[in-house]
């Protein structure tokens, strides 16, 4: 017969002990993980023509959070040319950066192209949803957009109005139009007259930090 002793003493003391410093290892852990912003959008988000893309506004927010030494990392995923629609085809994939803020900004190019605007807008609504279902306490931010007038005014205003009014309905954050004092002025775009030059881009990143700064610090 094998009989086990039980001592009482310092035994509990050394567990309690234990148990604590666990719990103390844990809160570390939570208070220096590193928390993601990802950037899902097309060629305004990939810095299209730009030398580098760390002066793309994704990377410019980059630097202000580091300034402020928040504990952000910013993951840009703009892909140039991307549509809702490519971007309904990625999202799954993107997602994998697990986002604690998930910045969207697509739909110009559809804009630009003439898409039918009930698709525009039910992309979107699909990318909002995988975020919002995979992510519940995930906090999206949606970029306004507007276009210029080729497509007629009332293509135009409806397209203006896509952004607002998904915004209102997920209950969302919005950026009411990323491109404000930017779109439209010459000098701050390339030659291109779309794509905003590094100057431009500096003021794209004050306009998105309006909204977003305030939701990280």
């Amino acid at each position: 017969m094998i009989i086990l002793i039980s001592c009482k003493g310092d035994a509990p003391k050394k567990e309690n002990a234990t148990i604590v410093q666990d719990a103390i290892e844990v809160d570390s852990s939570q208070k220096t993980k590193v928390k993601r912003i990802v950037f899902f959008g097309d060629s305004l988000t990939a810095g299209y023509g730009l030398e580098d893309v760390e002066n793309a506004f994704p990377g410019l927010i980059q630097d202000k959070i580091d300034s402020l030494q928040l504990n952000y990392r910013v993951v840009n995923s703009g892909i140039s040319g991307e549509t809702t629609a490519g971007g309904k085809n990625r999202i799954d994939w993107v997602l994998n950066e697990q986002p604690d803020i998930f910045v969207l900004e697509l739909g110009a190019n559809d804009g630009l192209r003439g898409v039918n605007l009930s698709a525009t807008k039910s992309n979107l609504q699909f990318i909002i949803n995988a975020v919002q279902k995979k992510y519940p306490d995930t906090k999206i931010v949606l970029a306004g957009m507007q276009i210029p007038p080729n497509m007629g005014q009332e293509y135009t205003a409806e397209f203006k109005n896509i952004f607002p009014d998904l915004a209102e309905k997920n209950a969302i954050v919005l950026v009411p139009f990323l491109l404000e004092n930017v779109g439209g002025i010459a000098n701050l775009n390339q030659s291109d007259g779309i794509h905003p030059t590094k100057e431009g881009h500096i003021i794209l990143a004050k306009n998105v930090w309006e909204v977003l700064g305030p939701i990280i610090q």
